[in-house]
């Protein structure tokens, strides 16, 4: 019979979903299951509080995470590598109701919203 590792530490991929915070990030598990009774295969999210010290990953990113001692009242994962980056990543997209309102205004012909 052998022995685990020591200092064997819990490892999970997940994709990172807010990156907004200094030195942390969050990171949504996706883990799959069968039903007991059922059989039916189940989905189950869970996210997590992750120290970033680099500020190395984005949102969208997928990235390896795995457990460490406690950092703060909620963060007790850190951030092992990024996997892969997000072709998002980075970049801010426009507030919606800001962009459909440029394109109302940029259509609509001049003089004719009273004279109708």
């Amino acid at each position: 019979m052998t022995t685990p590792a020591r200092h064997s530490r819990r490892a999970m991929i997940g994709t990172v979903t807010s990156a907004k915070t200094p030195k942390t990030i969050t990171v949504e598990v996706e883990r799959t299951f069968k039903h007991k009774k059922y059989g039916k295969y189940l989905r189950k999210r869970k996210r997590y509080l992750v120290h970033d010290a680099e500020g190395a990953a984005r949102e969208g990113d997928e990235v390896e995470i795995t457990s460490t001692r406690p950092l703060s009242a909620r963060k007790r994962w850190r951030l092992l590598r990024v996997i892969s980056r997000s072709e998002l990543g980075g970049l801010e997209l426009p507030d919606a109701a800001a962009e459909i309102m440029a394109d109302l205004t940029a259509k609509a012909p001049s003089g004719t919203e009273a004279s109708q």
